[in-house]
């Protein structure tokens, strides 16, 4: 498979995977960063069935972890710092725990190896709603969408996917049926013998109880080198919502 990114800069290797339902153009203001500041080669990656990359039927985190090592080997990308957040952050996690060859430094955004219950029903109705709706502007779709989702920036995060077609309606980007088809796969935890010895560092939301203090023993056995760093007043989206500490914490580590 190959999939769609956005490449910015030359240096050392950082690839940045998006969440669920996200898109590369979500860290397109951190990856400018890094690339001008610091000097890395930034890829920003689509995951399969979102962004502008290839729809399957399929979506697991084994495939995704295949299409990262893929990706590398189609780019001649070696000893990789690999950055996943949310869902991206499990792909990220397994792809070091698969190729530890390939990956020299691992951040995680938001996310433990455990298993997470289904809980983006709301999200997916939502979508689904504008997908069998004839929508004719931006504007229409968030008003449909507010009648699932009262926060504006979630909002706003998943109008992102909205993709004018060349008729002039609107489609979305995601491939909504494979992702509902599969949303058990999303919340799947990583099996418990899978570890990486490189250094690794888990950036946590002071407000997002997605990582738990009693997930950390855990964690710890899997990633016996991992730091952990807490932005304090962030919700999951950490890195939109407290970019400035954001950015330190992750510059701070590498």
């Amino acid at each position: 498979m190959k999939l769609n990114s956005i490449v910015i800069g030359e240096g050392k290797p950082l690839l940045i995977l998006h969440g669920f339902l996200g898109m590369s153009d979500n860290w397109k203001t951190i990856g400018n960063k890094l690339a001008e500041e610091k000097e890395f080669q930034v890829h920003l990656i689509d995951q399969r069935n979102h962004g502008k990359s290839p729809h399957t039927d399929e979506h697991s985190y084994e495939l995704m972890a295949e299409d990262i090592k893929e990706y590398c080997d189609q780019n001649s990308l070696s000893n990789i710092i690999l950055m996943g957040h949310s869902m991206g952050g499990k792909t990220a996690m397994l792809a070091a725990t698969e190729y530890p060859n390939l990956v020299e430094k691992l951040i995680v955004v938001d996310i433990a190896p455990k298993y997470y219950e289904p809980h983006h029903q709301q999200i997916l109705k939502g979508l689904t709603a504008l997908e069998e709706a004839n929508l004719e502007s931006r504007q229409e779709a968030d008003s449909l969408l507010s009648e699932f989702i009262s926060e504006k920036p979630i909002r706003l995060f998943l109008l992102k996917n909205l993709n004018r077609k060349s008729e002039g309606a609107y489609c979305l980007k995601v491939n909504l049926e494979t992702l509902k088809n599969n949303i058990e796969e999303v919340g799947k935890s990583l099996a418990q013998d899978k570890t990486f010895n490189g250094p690794t560092l888990f950036i946590k939301g002071g407000n997002s109880n997605y990582i738990r203090e009693e997930d950390k023993p855990e964690i710890k056995k899997q990633f016996p080198k991992v730091q952990f760093k807490e932005i304090a007043n962030a919700g999951h989206w950490v890195h939109a919502e407290k970019m400035t500490e954001f950015y330190k914490a992750m510059v701070d580590f590498l």
